[in-house]
């Protein structure tokens, strides 16, 4: 049985309903843990996924994730068993074993607050990594996000002496390195997720005839994510 998606539920769910200075609220705490947890319905998670699909709305694009703005381990010191991932099993365990409440224990509300809740301060606007080993597999969720900047597509036929199926395509691809670090790179109409949208008759070069070319003009932005269990979720925002 997998627990983390209780722990998410049970902690988002009630860690959000404490009373806390805005100032003190980190978004992409919220962010990180309802992505693992497949944004799971609740107000803080739907604010976590409009605020990530509003950093890739262009202009500009940013990282979805900002994961170094998240401190899972500068803002408090802990041993590896008590670090994050490992509070979310640990919140998990203790709600499979025992009624759920209408608040949290002070011990496990502590973890929990710790958690989404970070200290105020100022963050570079870098792109930094996280400021915790996030490589094992249970950060998996992180390293799936990718995002596809179609600058532009476009395609049509030029009849005539020359037929031929007239293609100009500008992509990218962003994505998450071993421990949080986002960088892009030049991608292509091909490399594009089967779920994007709008692209539907782009030809290859084997293309005969103008029938098998039919006129495109696309600029979008796509992103898409597993959460911790491996469900796909993805996004498509047309300019």
């Amino acid at each position: 049985m997998n627990l983390f998606r209780p722990a998410l539920s049970l902690g988002l769910a009630l860690a959000f309903f404490v009373p806390a200075p805005a100032s003190a609220y980190q978004i992409d705490c919220a962010i990180l843990l309802c992505l693992a947890g497949g944004f799971p319905p609740s107000v803080p998670c739907t604010r976590a996924r409009a605020e990530m699909i509003r950093r890739i709305t262009p202009w500009p694009i940013e990282p979805p994730l900002q994961i170094w703005r998240c401190p899972m381990h500068a803002a408090f010191d802990l041993p590896a068993t008590q670090r994050p991932v490992a509070h979310l099993y640990q919140i998990a365990a203790t709600a499979a074993q025992a009624p759920r409440h209408p608040a949290l224990p002070p011990s496990e509300a502590k973890l929990v607050d710790q958690l989404v809740q970070v200290a105020t301060g100022e963050y570079s606007d870098g792109n930094q990594t996280a400021d915790a080993d996030i490589s094992g597999p249970e950060f998996d969720f992180v390293r799936s996000i990718r995002v596809f900047s179609v600058e532009i597509a476009r395609q049509h036929w030029i009849g005539g002496d020359n037929d031929t199926c007239n293609q100009s395509q500008r992509v990218r691809v962003g994505s998450y390195g071993i421990q949080g670090n986002f960088g892009w790179r030049g991608s292509s109409v091909a490399a594009l997720p089967a779920a994007f949208e709008g692209l539907e008759g782009w030809a290859d070069y084997s293309t005969p005839d103008g029938s098998h070319c039919p006129g495109i003009y696309k600029r979008s932005v796509f992103i898409e994510w597993h959460d911790h269990e491996g469900g796909y979720g993805f996004e498509q925002v047309d300019y």
